[in-house]
């Protein structure tokens, strides 16, 4: 599942910086998020250290800030630090059950991605719960009216084809289970984000110089 996150991503950010009038790199991109979602609900699960699986990401959000803005011209808010909140906030929906807790934490949560444009905004917060909170042929089938709020609402009808990634994440996880076998080191993992926004912004900057 690494392999195909950070390759999709690689693609997406492509596209996003060298060819941004064509549509196919953006789609084959949109399988990206959603791996990325699927494995911080797993990793909520499974850390045995919260703490510092917090640590981690909010150091990894605060490196990669200035590439993202650099890399992809930007002024928003970069997708580690989206997910930092979405984990944030499934932390608190499991310590706090009162109704008004619940819904307090989601509508804060998704308020602020959406105020401050952290990358996804309140649909990266969306996915993360319907991965945590829901099982089977529910995940699809929310992934897909999620989808269809955010083409109509934010006019993200390029967002569908993520569904692929819940749809094999669901019915076919030997797929990922056989591609986990090729063990990512963790730094690469770690480091990717940043590493690659600044590879990429290096690459284009090259071209401009050279005309």
């Amino acid at each position: 599942m690494q392999i195909i996150a950070m390759l999709t991503m690689l693609i997406d950010h492509i596209g996003v910086i060298f060819y941004s009038e064509e549509s196919f790199l953006r789609i084959l991109g949109r399988l990206s998020f959603p791996l990325y979602a699927f494995a911080l609900v797993r990793g909520y699960y499974h850390t045995s250290n919260m703490p510092r699986y917090l640590l981690r990401l909010a150091i990894l959000a605060a490196v990669s800030q200035l590439p993202y803005q650099w890399a992809l011209l930007d002024d928003g808010v970069n997708v580690v630090a989206a997910l930092l909140v979405c984990l944030l906030a499934l932390l608190s929906l499991d310590r706090f059950k009162h109704p008004a807790a619940v819904l307090g934490t989601i509508a804060g949560a998704a308020l602020l991605l959406e105020l401050l444009q952290f990358d996804y905004g309140y649909y990266g917060l969306a996915l993360v719960l319907i991965y945590r909170y829901t099982r089977g042929e529910w995940q699809l089938l929310l992934h897909l009216l999620l989808n269809v709020a955010v083409a109509v609402e934010k006019g993200w009808a390029i967002q569908m084809l993520s569904l692929l990634s819940t749809a094999t994440l669901l019915y076919t996880p030997q797929l990922y289970r056989s591609l986990d076998k090729v063990r990512v080191p963790r730094l690469l993992w770690l480091s990717f984000y940043p590493a690659h926004l600044i590879a990429l912004g290096l690459v284009r900057e090259i071209m401009l110089a050279a005309g």
